[in-house]
């Protein structure tokens, strides 16, 4: 893999400029500046700026160019699937960065990529759920997020332009389930408390529903803020066809509230607005019974995804101190299961 200094080195930037222009219609284009931006653990994001000599986005242009990441979590799409993904969000009036233009031409940037607009603003976590400048905004934000949320689940299948997204029965709580429980077999330690968690969930199944298209990480921290005002909703790369609850449980999972463990939805407000958004423009209603248990497969997922982001340093080689720090969040979303499991349920469940 080429590697950073390479991705910006003068062939590099003379490649990305010839594809930039050829696939806008551009006479010339001016790569001006090419920058890692901070953040994005699954996949690496630049900040592209470019200035274009005719064609469709004639004259200076603020970009982002996103690429894998040296390795990745099983689930994840392909930077060209995300790119699909995210076009049709585009479409059904979802804010989300306008997507652009793709390659899976290695020799231009090392792997394959996307091109899209770059939103203004903060997209920290800490920074939303704790900063007083944002207090007085956050409950209509959570009501704006609630409806972005129903955006998102309008989109249904069948989706010619989506045919490569795994089938609905393939996506559901028990094929999730059974792959956490398969990591966990191969895993070196035992992690008895996601052990029954998952048993609580294998017997707290809810019944089908019609599948929608689902962000599956739809949080804070996949948000951008320009003041407080919402610019984007980001990271598609785990979308698929889902329960819209699920989306909505990992919204308010508490391993998403940073600052303000007490605020659930998201650590920005209450549940009220949030929920209050997104009933009024689906014109759904939502079941708590399902959120929880949405919320409780979120703290599993959380866990495991945790342990993969590890060993992605530990077992991988992808040798970063912010992975190898993640496994820590497993024993964090175990001690939020006990506390989702009530004593009750786990009598019944002996």
């Amino acid at each position: 893999m080429a590697g950073t200094a390479s991705l910006r080195s003068e062939p590099r930037r003379a490649l990305l400029a010839r594809f930039l222009a050829a696939a806008s219609g551009a006479e010339g284009v001016e790569i001006t500046a090419l920058t890692r931006l901070r953040g994005g653990a699954l996949q690496e994001n630049w900040a592209l700026d470019a200035r274009f000599s005719g064609g469709a986005l004639d004259g200076g242009q603020r970009l982002v160019l996103r690429r894998s990441a040296a390795t990745g979590v099983a689930g994840s799409l392909t930077r060209l699937q995300e790119f699909a993904v995210q076009k049709a969000a585009f479409a059904a009036g979802v804010s989300v960065p306008e997507p652009l233009f793709a390659s899976e031409d290695p020799t231009i940037f090392g792997k394959p990529f996307f091109i899209m607009r770059r939103a203004d603003g903060t997209a920290a976590p800490d920074r939303i759920t704790g900063d007083p400048s944002f207090e007085k905004a956050l409950p209509a934000l959570a009501e704006r997020l609630g409806r972005e949320l129903s955006h998102i689940h309008a989109i249904r299948p069948p989706r010619p332009d989506l045919a490569f997204l795994t089938p609905p029965a393939e996506t559901g709580p028990i094929r999730q389930i059974a792959g956490f429980r398969a990591y966990l077999d191969r895993h070196l330690a035992p992690r008895p408390v996601l052990e029954g968690g998952m048993r609580w969930l294998e017997t707290h199944l809810p019944p089908p529903v019609e599948p929608v298209l689902c962000h599956r990480d739809f949080r804070t921290g996949n948000y951008m803020l320009d003041g407080a005002v919402l610019t984007a909703i980001l990271d598609w790369e785990f979308a698929g066809w889902g329960d819209p609850h699920e989306d909505i449980g990992w919204f308010c999972c508490k391993s998403w509230r940073f600052a303000r463990l007490d605020r659930e939805a998201g650590g920005i407000a209450d549940r009220t607005p949030f929920y209050r958004g997104y009933e009024r423009q689906s014109g759904r209603s939502i079941d708590p019974d399902r959120v929880r248990f949405w919320e409780v497969l979120a703290s599993v997922r959380w866990a495991v995804i945790a342990l993969q982001q590890t060993a992605r340093h530990t077992i991988g080689g992808d040798l970063d101190l912010d992975l190898a720090l993640t496994g820590r969040r497993a024993s964090e979303c175990e001690l939020e299961l006990l506390m989702l499991v009530d004593r009750e349920d786990c009598r019944s469940d002996a």
